[in-house]
């Protein structure tokens, strides 16, 4: 028997509110019903689901899951994540590859890889 990943959770102070950030950041959509409580982005059958969880604790550490994006215009890109909420953490330079990782308006990490 194996498993299928039907989406993944993040925890939120306000689900609704990160979900719209989400949804700007990768161009889907906050499918119907979203709240403070829940919201996820409007799955489709090419996409994985994002879920969004209210939690009562702030977050206090560094992510040990994040996603990874990937633009080729990295820099037009950066400047939109930035104008949508997010916060560029540091940039990394590794051999050829470049990234920058950024906090989203929660402060949960995130990269965009210039590609």
């Amino acid at each position: 028997m194996s498993n299928t990943v039907y989406g993944l959770s993040v925890d939120a102070a306000d689900a609704g509110k990160l979900a719209h950030f989400w949804a700007e950041a990768l161009g889907r959509d906050v499918a119907p019903g979203a709240s403070p409580e829940f919201a996820t982005l409007d799955p489709d059958r090419a996409t994985w689901r994002l879920n969004f969880h209210q939690v009562p604790e702030p977050k206090s550490v560094k992510n040990r899951l994040h996603l990874d994006l990937i633009s080729p215009t990295f820099e037009a890109e950066s400047q939109r994540l930035v104008a949508l909420g997010a916060s560029r953490i540091r940039d990394v330079t590794q051999g050829s590859a470049r990234w920058t990782t950024f906090a989203d308006p929660e402060g949960n990490e995130f990269d965009l890889i210039a590609g």
